[in-house]
């Protein structure tokens, strides 16, 4: 049975990809910093589910849960990151700095800290965002950090072969990380958003998961990074 991990996959994309996994025969096993979203997503995974409460943010920490874990035949990162959106004008250390820790950072170490257990026949999956390619005023700063992570792609699919390492970059989803734009606003944004885009929709958690679920099974596919934005990149 295929053993998947899914660091960050207790909300949101890496529920949904968990989900998807656990229906096509994989064993999960998912991580978060919340205690109680933890128990609900295992409890809502059922019996090839289980799951461990870690902060991506603490190398040890993740390097602990590997370590607990053993074997494991692919890694699936899904942390994200807040901060980091406005204008260059309004920009401080102190904000790049934690916009790198709260993902770049996270995902790569938690990469290393997955590679004493991985399978050679297995793969790390990167979940990014489509703001790595964006050209908006006010995300300078989020393209950076996913702009740096899918860099690495590359060469570590090189490096880390015959591991197979890859990239998905989401455009904008209907997720709990737009929460903090409130209610009205958030719901403004996606609906205009979705206007804007050729599919007329904004993508929804199980969209980007079964971009991921091709990534992880489809053993012919290392170095890429695969874009899940609705045609966002075709407006004019």
């Amino acid at each position: 049975m295929m053993r998947v991990v899914i660091v960050g996959g207790t909300s949101g994309i890496g529920l949904a990809t968990a989900s998807r996994l656990v229906a096509g025969g994989a064993e999960v096993f998912v991580t978060g910093r919340s205690e109680e979203r933890l128990r609900a997503a295992v409890k809502q995974l059922g019996d090839r589910a289980g799951g461990e409460v870690a902060d991506a943010r603490d190398t040890g920490a993740m390097r602990a849960v590997f370590e607990g874990l053993g074997g494991v035949d692919h890694v699936i990162i899904a942390v994200t990151g807040r901060g980091g959106a406005g204008p260059l004008s309004s920009l401080t250390g102190e904000t790049l700095a934690g916009a790198v820790a709260g993902k770049l950072v996270p995902h790569l170490m938690t990469a290393q800290a997955a590679l004493g257990v991985l399978s050679r026949e297995g793969s790390i999956t990167f979940v990014t965002a489509a703001s790595a390619g964006a050209a908006f005023p006010g995300v300078s700063v989020l393209a950076a950090v996913n702009g740096a992570i899918e860099a690495t792609v590359p060469g570590l699919a090189v490096e880390l072969a015959p591991v197979r390492v890859n990239a998905v970059s989401p455009g904008v989803i209907d997720t709990d990380w737009w929460s903090e734009l409130g209610e009205e606003a958030r719901a403004a944004f996606l609906a205009g958003t979705a206007e804007s885009l050729p599919v007329r929709r904004v993508g929804r958690p199980e969209d980007v998961a079964a971009t991921i679920e091709y990534v992880v099974r489809n053993s012919f596919v290392t170095g890429t990074v695969l874009t899940v934005d609705g045609g966002g990149k075709l407006k004019a």
